[in-house]
C-alpha cells in the first residue's frame, strides 16, 4: 500500500527554513532551504542538519537537527524515533 499523502504541507516545506543555516551570510539569497527525505525527515544541504517529522510536526529544535547531522541520510531511521 503506497501512500499518496505527503507527511508535510508542500506550502509549509516551501517556508520552513533550518534555523542555523538561514542566518549563513555565503549561501545564496535563500539559505537554509530544507529537502524532504525518506518522507519524514528535512534535510538543509547548507548546514547539514537533519530535522524529524514526528506526528505529522516538523521537529525544527537546533539540538535535535544537530544530533542527526553526521548520520548519512541512507542511515536516517524511519519512522524517527521518539524525541526525549
Amino acid at each position: 500500500m503506497s501512500e499518496s499523502v505527503s507527511p508535510i504541507d508542500p506550502q509549509l516545506l516551501e517556508i520552513l527554513r533550518c534555523p542555523v543555516a538561514v542566518h549563513y551570510k555565503d549561501r545564496g539569497d535563500d539559505p537554509g532551504r530544507l529537502e524532504l527525505v525518506k518522507g519524514c525527515w528535512l534535510v538543509s544541504a547548507d548546514s547539514g542538519y537533519k530535522y524529524p517529522i514526528r506526528e505529522g510536526l516538523p521537529v525544527m529544535l537546533v539540538d535535535e537537527g544537530k544530533k542527526w547531522k553526521d548520520v548519512p541520510v541512507e542511515d536516517l531511521p524511519v519512522p524517527p524515533p521518539p524525541g526525549e
